[in-house]
């Protein structure tokens, strides 16, 4: 099935990236993983690689060109001989005149197999004043729940998604314009697909009463529960149940609506436990996970971080990426052949604020790439222990743990969430 290729959005405020190189041609055999183009942004220059096995053909976009984030700029076919007609691009008209005038806020790519987000909720009142580097959304992908700065300074003069739409990457969600509007606008996808752009005088949609500015705005009515079995919370609120071992999906077995805010938590705790008692006689058994990386990509990142930001303490940043793994601050101990150094990992994404400490672990990373190990089994130990292991170009990754340390959701988050900043360290700074 043929595939298009996109301008990935490879940062919150980018709009548009330019080809730098393409490498390869059209007409050649690419595999998924292969390097593609080059795109330069304000900050960095990437290379982007093919998200599907195939042919390249339709290449629209030329070397030093500037594409919209979003746009179709090749394809990848089942044949070289690809005669089907090319990806049309997006055009970049300005918004329909139903809606007020300002900068469109598109609907970021967090990840570069990414096609889409799923809005869990607006963190800003409709018509309210915003700062650029205020949160203005959450979107939901496979991989994570994060919040999106609005980017722009002005007043948020349309939301264009509601609560558990699904929203292409680089299609507009919100309007911030320049002056406080008299008519905010606010629609959900179905509303914005249907809306014809010649419309000239479209009645405008009142905006929703002023809510209490320390909470974000709420839908007028619940959202349904998304296909895929997808719960739409806050990424507080997944961070403190996490730590707090509660498991959201018990508010959607009660019937709660989503999206679900730190509002909720205390309904959460309400709950009654459904957690079976262990029958006497049978110890608990310690939980052992294992992932699998195809290729990691923690060398050239550690490379990176030391040359461009002075980062040159490769421990750290494995501490930084374990801590954060675990949605809230730790302490992180990374042990090699004996040797354990101990890491004070603050909440967020900052890797230059992880600072040597001699606290007790609240993790344990045990660095075994360099031995020929190919597996562990050692059992639980004081604190959850995450084990690398070299396996092939990429790495084996074990987590054991206690259940009391560790319920089998949060160990689950743990180790998906460590295994895909190993794959892309990238993904932890997005």
């Amino acid at each position: 099935m043929p595939h298009d290729v996109t301008m990935p959005q490879l940062g919150m405020a980018q709009d548009a990236g330019k080809i730098v190189s393409w490498l390869k041609s059209p007409g050649d055999k690419v595999a998924k993983g292969d390097a593609l183009f080059e795109v330069e942004t304000d900050k960095a220059t990437m290379e982007v690689e093919a998200q599907a096995n195939g042919y390249l053909t339709h290449v629209t976009a030329a070397e030093g060109e500037d594409v919209p984030v979003g746009q179709a700029i090749a394809r990848i076919s089942d044949s070289a001989d690809d005669d089907t007609p090319a990806p049309a691009p997006q055009p970049q008209a300005d918004a329909p005149d139903a809606l007020p005038e300002g900068r469109e806020i598109t609907m970021p790519q967090l990840g570069m197999a990414q096609d889409s987000g799923v809005l869990v909720g607006w963190l800003v009142e409709l018509g309210a004043q915003v700062s650029a580097d205020d949160l203005l959304f959450e979107v939901e992908t496979d991989k994570a729940t994060m919040e999106v700065p609005a980017g722009a300074s002005g007043y948020l003069a349309a939301t264009l998604a509601q609560a558990g739409d699904a929203v292409p990457v680089g299609q507009a969600v919100a309007v911030i314009a320049s002056s406080k509007p008299d008519a905010p606008v606010a629609r959900g996808m179905a509303a914005a697909a249907a809306t014809p752009k010649v419309e000239q005088k479209p009645e405008p949609v009142s905006a929703p009463d002023p809510a209490p500015a320390s909470k974000p705005a709420e839908p007028t009515h619940a959202a349904p529960a998304p296909a895929g079995g997808r719960i739409l919370a806050s990424p507080k609120l997944r961070r403190v149940a996490l730590e707090k071992g509660l498991d959201l999906a018990r508010l959607v077995q009660a019937g709660h609506p989503q999206p679900y805010h730190m509002r909720d938590l205390e309904v959460l705790e309400a709950l009654p436990t459904q957690t079976p008692a262990p029958q006497a006689g049978l110890a608990v058994q310690a939980l052992r996970l294992e992932a699998e990386c195809a290729q990691s990509g923690f060398a050239p990142f550690a490379t990176w971080a030391a040359d461009a930001h002075g980062l040159q303490d490769a421990d750290a940043l494995l501490a930084g990426l374990a801590g954060a793994s675990l949605g809230r601050a730790a302490t992180v101990a990374v042990d090699r052949f004996g040797a354990s150094r101990a890491y004070d990992v603050p909440a967020g994404r900052s890797l230059s604020a992880v600072t040597d400490t001699d606290a007790a672990p609240d993790l344990r990373l045990r660095d075994l790439r360099m031995s020929a190990l190919s597996t562990v089994s050692l059992g639980a130990e004081d604190v959850p222990v995450l084990t690398l292991l070299t396996q092939g170009e990429g790495l084996a990754l074990v987590l054991e743990c206690d259940p009391a340390q560790l319920g089998p959701d949060a160990a689950i988050a743990l180790l998906s969430e460590f295994a895909g900043r190993m794959h892309n360290p990238l993904r932890h700074l997005l």
